[in-house]
């Protein structure tokens, strides 16, 4: 059994990946995963540990079935935790509906969903609600949205400490997770 103390990020690439130019790298929300491993290699106390890299890489034309989607799977089972990246350019690719519906519906783990278009806590709320703007990004990823209430759902705004702060936080670890519902910092 894996050691599970990684943080799976999930994010959307367009498909078909192109292997050619920039490919994953031109994808906004690849970018901000980036911007976590960035962060890591600046500061080793960056709480994130990358669950991608606890399995060898796969090339960009590797099958789905044979070996991207048993990669995928791995990576989730070596995880604590999703750290699930939404933003205006999200979409719902074969490989982040597969992060999802696996990490939650299989494995039961919490998910820190990261607005990037949101660089406020009270932004993601309108009183005691979520804002519209966040819960129109959720049907995004309808299996995201139909499974978000099976595991605690931590909501942040794109700010490195209040991210930091989320990766640390035990309630939001598979091993020590709070009760399944949909949680904010308070702003």
């Amino acid at each position: 059994m894996p050691v599970r103390n990684g943080n799976y990020a999930a994010f959307y690439v367009a498909e078909p990946f192109s292997s050619t130019a920039l490919g994953a790298h031109a994808t906004p929300d690849f970018v901000y995963y980036n911007q976590l491993r960035m962060w890591k290699g600046k500061d080793d106390g960056f709480p994130f540990v990358d669950s991608h890299d606890k399995t060898y890489s796969v090339r960009d034309g590797s099958d789905w079935e044979s070996t991207l989607k048993p990669r995928l799977r791995e990576r989730l089972r070596a995880s604590q935790n999703i750290v699930l990246f939404l933003s205006k350019s999200t979409q719902a690719s074969r490989a982040l509906i597969e992060e999802i519906d696996y990490g939650i519906n299989n494995e039961g783990l919490p998910v820190i969903v990261v607005y990037p278009d949101y660089d406020s806590k009270a932004g993601l709320r309108n009183g005691d609600s979520f804002a519209s703007g966040i819960t129109s990004l959720w049907n995004k990823i309808p299996i995201f949205k139909s499974s978000m209430g099976k595991v605690p759902t931590l909501h942040v705004p794109h700010l490195k400490d209040t991210i930091a702060s989320a990766l640390r936080h035990k309630d939001f670890m598979l091993g020590t997770k709070a009760a399944a519902k949909a949680y904010t910092f308070s702003p």
